[in-house]
């Protein structure tokens, strides 16, 4: 329980800024069969 009381909320944040980072860099330097319309990995495409 220790552990948890140690993270404070400028960490959680800058967690989940880094992970939205990281999923919009992946969108624009994978190719489009991996990250795009139709993608396996991260499908852009709007009818969900």
């Amino acid at each position: 329980m220790d552990l948890l009381q140690q993270i404070t909320f400028f960490e959680v944040a800058m967690s989940l800024l880094a992970v939205c980072t990281l999923h919009e860099m992946a969108k624009i330097m994978l190719p489009d069969e991996i990250a795009g319309p139709g993608g396996w990995l991260i499908d852009t495409s709007e009818d969900n």
